[in-house]
């Protein structure tokens, strides 16, 4: 088969007067004569062109219109003219969906592709005729330099393959002004494109989108820059989103909307509230044409808040709000767009010692507050979250008045005592000295563990300083107070050792109960310390010398018992003595009265 003919069709043909009529199929009308000839010149003229006509074929190659004659099973038969007949494959006139949309008289553009003079068949295509259109219509595109349309039919290496009526290559550089992200969106759409080569004989077509995009968008900068100016409102297209901000470009000219210029309110990343493409109304807010510098806000199409903040939460209003950020030191609470307040950790609870927010409340959990105070040229408001609830300690006194008993959970034990949960966020201190009347306690931990439930007795209320005080060892009668009835003055009693120390010995005459022996109440001799001749746990026996139930105290003595026996031994003696006694026995217990009188 011949190459198809790159241009233009070949045909020939033998001259013909421009004044000889044709029928629609190119056949010449006999019969009529030719103004200005003889009847005898026209006949023939006509019958040289019937002679002429019938060696007259088409090239291959060659494009012709035609009209379609029958429509078969297998064929479609065309009537190309000069008395040619060609047939042309049914599937040819097949459209997407399997039909056939071709009818009798329908006129068609065709190639002819074979020609056979022996067997007078004439081999002819459509498809390969609207091809050859194509290349035509390429070739006076890319000569013409106008853009020319096609759809991307699929991602090859290197970029695209494009069906603009034959495939061509669109480099993935010259999809887009930018490099794309994710190529697979491109497939499948229709874009103009620009031809950059073309080379029919190797079929090679190189187009180009992002020739098309940077004209149009010169073209849309030089009309943006000489409409704009500051304080103008336009419609823009975000065509990028970083931390900082959007860009957004106002039709070739690129602005920048910086995220403090977003919103009046609190805003993290500006994909919160953007995605690239979206379509936005921003204000230009400075605008440097000479640095093609475009500064703008779109937070000043509304009003400030602030302007009206002072009488729309005025001191003491309460107000709703959800949280928006939490420190160290408190959390933030937006009351509307473009107006947050502070909570203060030491304005959450009225009870509680909060150390961190995150204890009490949570970002975006929503919360009731009292205006605290509210300074607009500062943009600050203080909000208190206790405020909005009664204070537990004003009703306290009255729910659990001095002298009552109540029942809790120890929740935290520490060196100097128990706290015990009394109320929601009221803990009640029972000290150390408050456990036991009579036992000498360590470490609460001795006798209690977090956890147990106990009982106490309120003990005191303070409400200005917020303090509690609860007594266990009060639950029972104090054993001091009658202690002197148990152990009088004088009264021998026998305990056990606790204690030596230089000044002393402590005994215990009973549990919680101890008495002290002084260093001068131990033995007649003179002693400096009794540290070695006493040890812990021996038994002893002492002479009560006296009782101080205020300061819990008990004098005991030695001594005492020592020189009382001495005395009876000597009475006892005296007494078993002869009636006749000597002068010198008489001395003898006279002096020995007066030392004990001394004494």
């Amino acid at each position: 088969m011949n190459d198809i003919v790159d241009n233009e069709t070949t045909q020939t043909s033998i001259d013909q007067d421009d004044s000889t009529p044709e029928t629609e199929t190119g056949e010449t009308q006999i019969g009529e004569d030719s103004p200005g000839s003889s009847p005898e010149e026209a006949s023939m003229e006509d019958l040289m062109d019937l002679y002429e006509e019938s060696f007259k074929r088409f090239a291959e190659g060659e494009v012709v219109t035609g009209r379609v004659i029958s429509v078969d099973k297998d064929h479609v038969l065309v009537d190309i003219g000069y008395k040619s007949e060609g047939q042309i494959r049914i599937n040819e006139f097949r459209d997407e969906q399997g039909q056939i949309n071709v009818q009798t008289d329908d006129k068609v553009e065709v190639m002819v592709e074979w020609w056979d003079d022996e067997n007078e068949v004439v081999v002819l295509s459509k498809e390969k005729a609207e091809k050859v259109k194509v290349w035509e219509e390429i070739k006076k595109a890319y000569e013409a330099d106008e853009p020319i349309e096609g759809v991307i039919a699929s991602r090859v290496k290197g970029g695209f393959s494009v069906d603009i009526g034959v495939n061509a290559f669109l480099p993935g550089s010259q999809a887009d002004l930018r490099p794309v992200r994710n190529l697979d969106e491109m497939v499948g759409k229709t874009y103009k494109f620009k031809i950059l080569k073309f080379n029919r004989k190797r079929s090679n077509i190189v187009l180009s989108r992002r020739v098309i995009l940077e004209t149009e968008r010169e073209s849309k900068r030089t009309a943006t820059l000489a409409s704009i100016h500051e304080g103008k409102v336009i419609e823009g297209t975000i065509k990028n989103i970083t931390e900082y901000g959007v860009f957004v470009d106002l039709g070739g000219v690129d602005g920048l909307l910086h995220i403090t210029d977003i919103s009046w309110g609190r805003v993290k990343h500006p994909s919160e509230l953007f995605s690239v493409g979206d379509e936005i109304s921003v204000k230009i807010l400075n605008l440097d044409l000479e640095r093609e510098r475009v500064s703008l806000g779109m937070k000043q199409l509304t009003p400030d808040p602030w302007t009206t903040a002072a009488e729309k939460y005025a001191i003491g209003s309460r107000v709703a709000g959800r949280v928006v950020s939490l420190t160290d030191y408190g959390a933030f609470v937006e009351l509307e767009e473009g107006i947050e307040g502070l909570i203060h950790v030491s304005e959450m609870s009225w009870t509680r010692k909060v150390r961190h927010p995150n204890k009490v409340v949570s970002v975006g959990e929503a919360v009731e507050a009292l205006v605290l105070d509210i300074k607009p040229e500062n943009r600050r408001i203080s909000l208190g979250m206790k405020q909005a609830v009664p204070n537990p300690w004003d009703v306290i006194s009255d729910k659990y008045p001095v002298g009552t008993t109540i029942e809790g959970k120890i929740k935290n034990i520490t060196d100097f005592g128990l706290f015990i949960g009394i109320d929601e966020g009221i803990d009640g201190l029972v000290h150390i000295s408050d456990l036991s009347w009579t036992k000498r306690i360590k470490h609460p931990s001795e006798i209690f563990k977090k956890g147990d439930t106990v009982q106490a007795i309120v003990l005191e209320i303070d409400k200005d300083n917020e303090r509690f005080s609860l007594g266990v060892k009060q639950l029972q009668a104090d054993p001091w107070d009658t202690v002197a009835q148990r152990y009088e003055v004088g009264k021998e009693i026998t305990g056990t050792v606790t204690n030596v120390t230089d000044f002393g010995v402590f005994v215990e005459l009973e549990e919680g109960i101890e008495g002290l022996v002084h260093v001068s109440e131990i033995s007649k001799e003179k002693i400096k310390t009794p540290v070695g001749m006493f040890n812990v746990a021996d038994e002893i026996k002492a002479r009560v010398m006296n009782i101080n139930s205020e300061e819990r105290r008990i004098g005991l003595s030695i001594k005492r018992l020592e020189m009382e026996s001495d005395e009876e031994y000597l009475s006892d003696y005296v007494s078993n003595m002869a009636p006749a006694t000597s002068t010198f026995g008489e001395i003898l217990r006279e002096n020995l009265q007066e030392k004990l009188n001394e004494d």
